[in-house]
């Protein structure tokens, strides 16, 4: 059996939430603006904490630093008894500001801040890889390397490319290599169909989604030519913050697909979870709960 449901490999970090009153922001020498918050996040957080709250093993590895932003990290993880385990970065933990207007649309400025040649011995990583059911990698240039042992090892993986725009080969080497591929459709506009198949017939995927947030999302299985359109879920409040809700998405999209559930219901799953996120304050500050989204599907199957 399995020591892990799912290892979650690299994407831990901080986000500083700024309110702004639009966006683009105004050429001025000072926005007023609502208090200023961080929160633990980023993509890799997101993903291991949703699994989390829903109820699957979760295993976390990554690198932060020995900074107050690590020791944040630290905290919220201890706090929430998700299993983390890391390698300190002398160069801090990764950062991001994020800006989000009244209607949750935001802006993320990176800062990825560790070295291009960071790389996580094997030693470290192989005691979680070999005995998890699933992996998910998160687009950090050295988790790529972990590709070849997963392979070796029999372990699914599954990624998220952001907003990719078809092209980048930084994120190529994760659409092509992992089993299970994630994006959004923010770069991609009438190309999306095409880059999704690019990513079936190029790679190894056994499907790929494409989240386009309000509009839904789209899924291309391996076996076929035709990409499917899923509706967005109703939202039960207002859209406060979309920071997270791909990663909400991706988090309960893993726990069906574990499961064994249908890919149609996957989706559902995905999509309820993700504007479930939208209508929360923050970035992963709270989660759906499997009792929760099992209530929400079959409230909304039932229609």
């Amino acid at each position: 059996m399995s020591t892990y449901d799912m290892l979650v490999v690299g994407g831990a970090g901080i986000d500083t939430i700024v309110r702004v009153p639009g966006l683009p922001l105004p050429v001025a020498d000072s926005v007023h603006v609502p208090p200023i918050r961080d929160y633990v996040a980023h993509t890799g957080n997101g993903v291991a904490l949703g699994c989390h709250a829903l109820g699957l093993r979760c295993k976390f590895i990554d690198f932060i630093g020995d900074d107050a932003q690590g020791a944040a990290i630290l905290q919220r993880y201890k706090d929430a008894k998700l299993d983390f385990s890391h390698i300190v970065e002398p160069s801090g933990t990764r950062r991001s500001v994020n800006l989000v207007d009244p209607q949750g649309r935001r802006l993320s400025l990176y800062d990825g801040r560790h070295p291009q040649d960071v790389r996580m011995p094997a030693a470290f990583y192989l005691p979680y890889l070999g005995p998890a059911r699933h992996a998910h990698f998160s687009i950090m240039g050295w988790v790529a390397d972990l590709f070849d042992d997963a392979l070796v090892c029999g372990t699914t993986v599954s990624t998220d490319l952001h907003d990719w725009d078809g092209v980048n080969p930084h994120h190529k080497a994760f659409a092509l290599r992992a089993d299970l591929v994630f994006l959004s459709t923010a770069a991609l506009g009438e190309r999306r169909d095409d880059v999704m198949r690019t990513i079936r017939s190029e790679g190894r995927a056994q499907l790929v989604v494409a989240m386009a947030g309000a509009h839904g999302a789209y899924l291309l299985e391996r076996n076929t030519d035709v990409v499917r359109h899923f509706p967005a879920a109703p939202l039960t409040q207002a859209v406060v913050d979309t920071n997270g809700a791909g990663d909400s998405f991706v988090a309960a999209f893993l726990h069906a697909w574990l499961d064994g559930r249908p890919l149609d219901e996957a989706m559902h799953r995905g999509a309820i979870a993700g504007a479930f996120a939208c209508t929360q304050h923050g970035t992963h500050e709270r989660f759906i709960g499997r009792e929760e989204l099992h209530d929400l599907y079959q409230a909304r199957t039932s229609l």
